[in-house]
């Protein structure tokens, strides 16, 4: 028998609490992602998932021996039509899923065949499994579930490696055309008025720069989609009060203001040594002939730099500016599993022509997730 077998005791805790000591201290020894911080996944749980009529399906694993924490896979379950799907906590909000463990736990809770078995059990009854957004393989999730192999999805990550001082990084990542061309743009904007750009540090500041989003957001996503998730009062209420809570330790948010008045903010995750942009909106009327949006980013990483960061991670999707910044690529993948005749179905149709494709869509909401700072 190996050695491992029966080391963990896993249940379902659909009441666990991602804010007590014991997930903190579980969360900060792991190698999971800004996605599972216990801010993040307290709001998710507390303010989308009831708001989407989605149910908590948190995984919850023990050392035997101990008792201790070892490892919790946050979870759903989701109606999508007529499917039973079971997915990690995202609700379109969060760019990086992954179990919150270390890989070294991971490694072993593979190795413990009945807990593996147990989990697969708990996890019934469902029509589809679907676990996009993961980063890498250090810790094969589909292993855990006994999915098939993960697929690369059709879009990637993109994260620039900050070092001081700031002027060589922004030649090294820019380049000395793009550094020349934005000194030309500052030079622009700071001749219509009095131009500041300052981290958000209380309730009102947090406020302004919020509800401007909003307003920012709205016209310029409307025709993209379902419209931006900014608009929809569960989720404006879940990303400010992520901005409240976290601020001054998880959460940054950034604004640009001439002449007193908010024209562009940017919303982003701290995570040990980066910092990961969630969320950005731009007076883009007003300012585009300034490129206000470059010229936010170029602020955003000088700041990190100063304050000592290492990464700036633009997080999910393929837009160009992402590259201009000195982004490298970094390919995503996902986990798909069929749990009953239906998902199997829908997993057939997905691959087959695309008239079938868009109807398996349509009656699943299966379509491709491609969050990113401008269009999520």
């Amino acid at each position: 028998m190996n050695k491992n077998d029966d080391a963990f005791d896993v249940c379902i805790d659909d009441t666990f609490d991602f804010l007590s000591e014991e997930y903190a201290t579980l969360f900060e020894g792991s190698d999971a992602t800004a996605f599972q911080h216990p801010l993040w996944l307290d709001s998710l749980y507390r303010k989308l998932a009831p708001a989407a009529a989605a149910k908590p399906l948190v995984v919850v694993v023990r050392s035997r021996a101990t008792g201790a924490l070892a490892a919790v896979l946050p979870m759903l379950r989701v109606r999508r039509g007529p499917m039973r799907t079971i997915e990690f906590a995202d609700l379109r909000v969060s760019d990086y899923l992954a179990p919150v463990c270390s890989i070294k736990t991971f490694a072993e809770l593979l190795q413990d065949g009945p807990t593996c078995q147990k989990l697969r059990q708990l996890l019934r009854p469902f029509d589809l499994l679907r676990i996009p957004k993961l980063l890498d393989a250090k810790m094969p999730i589909e292993n855990l579930f006994g999915a098939p192999h993960r697929s690369l999805m059709d879009t990637n990550a993109y994260a620039t490696v900050l070092a001081a001082p700031f002027e060589q990084w922004q030649l090294n990542a820019l380049g000395k055309s793009y550094v020349k061309e934005l000194a030309k743009k500052w030079r622009q904007i700071h001749k219509k008025g009095t131009l500041t750009f300052s981290c958000c540090s209380d309730a009102a500041s947090v406020g302004e720069a919020m509800d401007t989003m909003r307003k920012f957001r709205g016209p310029r996503f409307h025709a993209h989609g379902d419209g931006d998730l900014l608009q929809r009062p569960a989720y404006f209420d879940f990303y400010s009060s992520v901005a409240l809570r976290g601020m001054g330790s998880f959460t940054r948010l950034y604004a640009m203001k001439m002449d007193g008045n908010v024209i562009a903010t940017a919303l982003g995750l701290v995570h040990r040594d980066s910092f990961l942009v969630v969320m950005t909106a731009f007076d883009v009327e007003g300012y585009k002939s300034q490129s206000i949006g470059a010229l936010t980013f170029e602020s955003v990483a000088k700041d990190c730099i100063e304050r000592g960061g290492r990464v700036l991670d633009f997080t999910i999707g393929d837009e160009p500016y992402k590259m201009q910044f000195g982004g490298q690529p970094t390919p995503m993948s996902g986990v798909t599993q069929a749990g009953s005749a239906a998902g199997s179905l829908a997993l057939f149709a997905l691959k087959q022509a695309p008239w079938i494709k868009q109807a398996a869509k349509r009656v699943t909401d299966l379509r491709p997730i491609r969050t990113s700072t401008g269009t999520r």
